[in-house]
């Protein structure tokens, strides 16, 4: 299963973008999903920067975008956040929201382990960047996928 159009169903897909819903509701961080086949020949941290970048995720009010960025056929993931947030955060933030996905996608259950992901990562960014009255949705919820 290397096609990043068979990694997720149509079902799987709307369970996930249900869940950056749900984690989204209670932060004014910005959380997307991206399916890609490889990175290539580049770094995934590189690439996922790159992508981060072309979905211009790096444009929201509070510098709080997070990517989730997982290359099918290498087995590999990124968990990429912007500046705003590695500027107040410490260091292992994203060690729990990496965690509940690497424990899922070990035994191949990949939308459970990006739903558990994205709702970890809805309660970390919580802390530190709080809904409030003025929050809105500024990017895609959607999967994109390259």
């Amino acid at each position: 299963m290397s096609k990043v159009e068979d990694f997720l169903s149509k079902e799987d897909e709307e369970e996930i973008i249900e869940a950056i819903r749900k984690a989204e509701s209670h932060t004014s961080g910005e959380v997307r999903v991206h399916l890609e086949k490889t990175t290539g020949e580049k770094d995934i941290f590189e690439r996922a920067m790159e992508v981060f970048h072309l979905l211009k995720m790096d444009n929201t009010k509070h510098d709080n975008g997070v990517l989730i960025y997982v290359a099918v056929e290498d087995h590999n993931f990124v968990i990429y956040g912007d500046k705003g947030i590695n500027d107040v955060v410490p260091d292992n933030f994203w060690e729990s929201t990496k965690d509940a996905i690497v424990d899922k996608f070990k035994k191949g259950e990949f939308k459970q382990g990006l739903v558990n992901g994205i709702l970890t990562a809805g309660q970390q960014l919580k802390k530190h960047f709080p809904w409030s009255e003025d929050t809105r949705d500024e990017l895609s919820n959607e999967i994109s996928k390259g």
